[in-house]
C-alpha cells in the first residue's frame, strides 16, 4: 500500500481512506533536497523501522519492526563522513549527528524515510523522518503528523510501504 503526502493546498497526508493533517520541510519540498535546506524531498520512498521511546510509550501495534530508542542512538548528518552519512549510529564525539532519545516528545515515535539511503551521496540530505508533532510547526525537512495519526498509520503500513510526497 502506499502513502501518499499530497501537498496540494493543505498539508495533508493520504493512506487508504484515511486522511491526516501533517507538516512538512519549512521552505516547502524540492526535487534538489540539500543538507540543511529545510526542504521535504519529492519523490516515492521505502519506509526503515519504527523506532519508539519504550520509557514513554508501550509497543506499537504494526507490522514494521520495533526498535527501543536508546539514549547513545544518533542518525549521522555530516555529509563528509563517508561510512556514517544518513545512517544510525552509536553517538560518539567525533560523529555530528541528531540525536534520536530527545527530551521533547517528536521522536517517541519515529521511522525514517529511505530517502539518499542505500548509497548515501554528500550533501543531498540526511536524517529524513516521520515523526510527532504537536502543533503542525514546520520541520527541518521532516515530515510529521500527531500522535494519535501516528498510531493509525502504524496499524495501515507495512515494510512494503511508499511514500510518494509530491
Amino acid at each position: 500500500n502506499i502513502m501518499i503526502i499530497c501537498l496540494k493546498n493543505k498539508h495533508s497526508l493520504k493512506i487508504d481512506d484515511f486522511h491526516f493533517k501533517c507538516c512538512i520541510g519549512k521552505k516547502g519540498i524540492s526535487r534538489k533536497k540539500r543538507e540543511g535546506d529545510k526542504k521535504t524531498p519529492v519523490g516515492s520512498f521505502g519506509i526503515e523501522n519504527l523506532y519508539y521511546r519504550s520509557d514513554r510509550i508501550k509497543k506499537p501495534s504494526t507490522k514494521i519492526k520495533c526498535i527501543r530508542i536508546k539514549k547513545n542512538m544518533g542518525w549521522c548528518d555530516d555529509p563528509l563522513d563517508n561510512k556514517n552519512y544518513n545512517k544510525l549510529i552509536t553517538i560518539k564525539k567525533n560523529i555530528k549527528h541528531e540525536k534520536l532519545y530527545r527530551k521533547d516528545h517528536k521522536y517517541d515515535l519515529m521511522i525514517p524515510i529511505k530517502y539518499n539511503y542505500l548509497k548515501p551521496k554528500k550533501f543531498k540530505g540526511s536524517c529524513i523522518f516521520f515523526h510527532l508533532t504537536n502543533d503542525y510547526k514546520a520541520t527541518a525537512g521532516c515530515i510529521a503528523i500527531k500522535k494519535s495519526d501516528f498510531l493509525i498509520m502504524l496499524k495501515l503500513i507495512n515494510k512494503k510501504t511508499k511514500i510518494k510526497i509530491y
